[in-house]
């Protein structure tokens, strides 16, 4: 796997109230984080968010701007931020991003470029959003990669489902994080 880190991307208050039906999603994005930890990886949160005024929203991004027209992603807001039931340690790196790529508007690849690591293992909300941007993207820059797909969550669970079962495994191995962290344990 190289030198891996997991990336945890918008599992932030807001995204979780909105997403989650409760699934046990945040459970499995912590066993994901746990075993990361107990391997020795590095675990990176990535956040979406933006400058209150919103001078970063073009009104021709009809995602951004709903999303922001209902009041969601200003920095600092309660519900931008990471859910406790996940929150980073100390020592853990946030990265914000400003769209739905990981990538995009952030400082992630030189994060990820001065660690060494060449390999992203990606978790987070919506399957359809942060994770298929941020995997085209680590694709293109050649990246390994690997996502969980039960650490995945998307508010349409058909589309979930295509990506993950017909997509996502072009590009990256498809683990469900039981088997990933199984993987990581040394026999």
């Amino acid at each position: 796997m190289g030198n891996s880190a997991l990336l945890v991307m918008d599992v932030q208050r807001d995204v979780v109230e909105i997403a989650d039906g409760g699934s046990g999603y945040l459970r499995r994005v912590r066993s994901a984080i746990d075993g990361a930890r107990a391997a020795g990886l590095p675990v990176i949160y990535v956040v979406i968010g933006f400058r209150p005024g919103r001078p970063d929203v073009s009104p021709h991004h009809k995602v951004l701007s709903a999303a922001v027209r209902d009041g969601l992603f200003t920095e600092g807001d309660p519900g931008t931020a990471i859910h406790p039931d996940v929150a980073p340690q100390d020592g853990d790196v946030v990265i914000t991003k400003r769209r739905a790529s990981a990538f995009s508007g952030s400082d992630l690849d030189l994060v990820l470029r001065v660690r060494g690591i060449d390999h992203l293992v990606l978790a987070g909300i919506a399957t359809s959003g942060v994770v298929l941007y941020t995997l085209c993207q680590a694709n293109d820059l050649d990246f390994g990669l690997t996502v969980l797909a039960d650490a995945c969550l998307d508010t349409d669970p058909e589309v979930h489902r295509t990506l993950t079962d017909r997509l996502f495994p072009r590009w990256a191995d498809v683990l469900t994080v039981e088997d990933w962290r199984t993987a990581l344990t040394p026999n």
